[in-house]
């Protein structure tokens, strides 16, 4: 078993109803939901849930924990510039917090950022180093 690797993601939301409807305003469509309590995406060969903080905090053996968000960056990278301001208009029309609206970056790319309605920060990035497989997925460069 290769141990680089993550295949599932799971972000601690306030009000699963809320997030849902966010990630369902830009074109995700859940894979399954279990209980009302959790709901998954497929995406890319590994996937993503949205958990009721309460219950994940319960779930993770720490009942009383006060889980927090934003000290880390999910992205989504893209073909073109333009499609990078595409989805942050999306995001922020569904109901985002803008924090940087795209624009290019020291690093050579094109990136902005926003937060979802519980907070987790998504960054947006156009990277011409990292071209894209067919399938939207990212396979670096090798040295």
């Amino acid at each position: 078993m290769t141990p680089q690797r993550v295949t599932l993601i799971t972000l601690g939301v306030a009000d699963l109803d809320r997030a849902k409807a966010f990630y369902a305003a830009l074109g995700w469509v859940p894979t399954c939901e279990m209980n009302g309590e959790v709901v998954f995406y497929q995406v890319n060969g590994m996937a993503l849930g949205l958990f009721g903080r309460a219950a994940l905090a319960k779930d993770q053996g720490r009942p009383d924990a006060a889980l927090g968000t934003g000290s880390m960056t999910l992205a989504q990278n893209f073909s073109t510039e333009a499609d990078v301001d595409q989805a942050y208009t999306s995001a922020t029309a569904a109901g985002a917090t803008p924090l940087k609206m795209p624009e290019r970056v020291f690093w050579g790319g094109y990136s902005g950022y926003y937060a979802d309605p519980d907070g987790h920060v998504w960054e947006l990035a156009y990277n011409p180093f990292w071209p894209l497989n067919d399938d939207g997925s990212l396979t670096l460069p090798t040295d």
